[in-house]
């Protein structure tokens, strides 16, 4: 029962918890690593969002990624409003469809083929799958501190040797399902080279994010990305980049555009669905034609390509393709990590900040960490203190120490202005 000193927040997560496990629908909503009550939010604009006692907050989530022209943005509301009048969904195809997907060919020029799916997990296990069917392989070579979603053979840390097989890091993941993964170091291309010259012949693919989101923001160096590259092409292994997070955010071209290199598979979402659920994954198409009804890989999904999704990635994409569009993003999220850098300065604090296109990376660190042991040895406890005290200012960051943040079109400099301003105090 409530008391008359609770806030709507904590009487919504202490009803939730009855009925949901930890309260929430996905963990780090749980505010677990940080402490405190989630906030439940009831409406969101622009770069602002509203919980359920009222307070605004200046958004650095956007929703993980999607809302990259800002929330509910004129233009993407109307399309999801004139799709849904004519039905919310067929199973059958739809033009609809077949224009996302030319839009995502014409975009991102690696792929030549693609499947529309409903998530970033989704995708990637499908591409999982396509690339196992395709070679007739069985091995999958992944990195520690990327995530592929919840898939089980993804689910796998690194064993305690360099070559050992993983080993599952969520209950309910048998090792058998586990025993193909092999885990690997980010931004160590000695590792890959040794594993290659192992047991090459055997391997499937290698996925790998390219811009990693989810040990905080980790950008992979050129010459880990060229030596995984040179690698699969010469022991016959397909190459996955995973860019849910990374496509059409850090670049219109994903972040494949920027380090010049050519997937075979790419792994899309979030953007791609404007707020929606909508996710993809394609490639070429001598890869492509495995897939069911072509080929022996099976796939499918009810509400795969859903006419309203699809109407908002298409709009939120036309939004995007505007010229300059990345160019201001990326320049008001560094304008943002600069003032965000100077402000921790003025307060002795160990602190940096990186930006790429619209994502964030925020760390309690004396420098930009590069491998994902020096991202686990920033102080976790000053991030939290940090969140919180940031949270009271109403900027609402990541509420984790090892998760990126974002921001939209929407971050003018008034907004990037009272974040800093905020941060400043917080520092102090």
């Amino acid at each position: 029962m409530s008391t008359p000193s609770q806030s709507r927040n904590e009487i919504l997560f202490e009803r939730a918890q009855r009925t949901t496990p930890g309260g929430v629908n996905s963990p780090v909503r749980a505010f677990r690593s940080v402490g405190g009550t989630p906030r439940f939010i009831v409406r969101a604009e622009g770069a602002w969002f509203w919980d359920a006692d009222g307070t605004r907050y200046i958004d650095y989530i956007g929703s993980w990624g999607p809302a990259i022209v800002g929330h509910a943005h004129p233009e993407v509301v109307k399309a999801v409003q004139d799709a849904a009048a004519h039905g919310l969904s067929f199973g059958t195809p739809t033009e609809g469809e077949v224009e996302m997907a030319e839009a995502i060919c014409r975009l991102v020029p690696s792929i030549e083929q693609v499947r529309l799916v409903s998530s970033g997990t989704e995708a990637a296990m499908s591409g999982l799958r396509l690339a196992r069917g395709a070679t007739g392989r069985t091995k999958i070579v992944k990195f520690e501190g990327c995530y592929h979603g919840h898939a089980d053979s993804m689910l796998v840390k690194a064993g305690s040797g360099l070559l050992t097989f993983g080993n599952p890091t969520s209950a309910g993941v048998p090792e058998n399902v586990a025993a193909d993964t092999l885990v690997l170091d980010y931004n160590d291309p000695a590792q890959l080279e040794a594993l290659f010259q192992k047991v090459g012949d055997e391997i499937a693919c290698v996925i790998v994010e390219p811009i990693a989101g989810n040990m905080n923001l980790l950008r992979a160096t050129p010459e880990f990305l060229q030596t995984m590259r040179r690698l699969c092409t010469q022991h016959g292994a397909i190459l996955i980049f995973d860019e849910v997070m990374s496509g059409f955010r850090v670049a219109l071209g994903g972040a494949q555009s920027l380090y010049g290199i050519v997937p075979d598979l790419t792994i899309l979402g979030k953007v791609i669905g404007g707020g929606l659920p909508v996710a993809a994954f394609g490639g070429r198409a001598e890869i492509m034609r495995h897939l069911a009804p072509l080929g022996a890989v099976y796939q499918a999904g009810t509400l795969s390509g859903n006419p309203v999704a699809v109407a908002a990635g298409l709009a939120t994409l036309k939004l995007i393709e505007q010229p300059g569009f990345h160019e201001r993003l990326g320049n008001q999220a560094k304008r943002l990590t600069t003032g965000l850098v100077a402000a921790a300065a003025e307060s002795g604090r160990d602190f940096c900040a990186d930006a790429i296109g619209g994502m964030l990376g925020l760390y309690f660190a004396p420098r930009l960490p590069r491998t994902h042991a020096e991202i686990m040895a920033c102080d976790k406890n000053a991030f939290n203190a940090f969140f919180h005290a940031m949270l009271d200012r109403g900027v609402y960051l990541a509420p984790s120490a090892f998760e990126a943040g974002f921001i939209s079109a929407a971050h003018d400099d008034a907004v990037i202005d009272a974040t800093i301003a905020a941060a400043r105090d917080a520092f102090a």
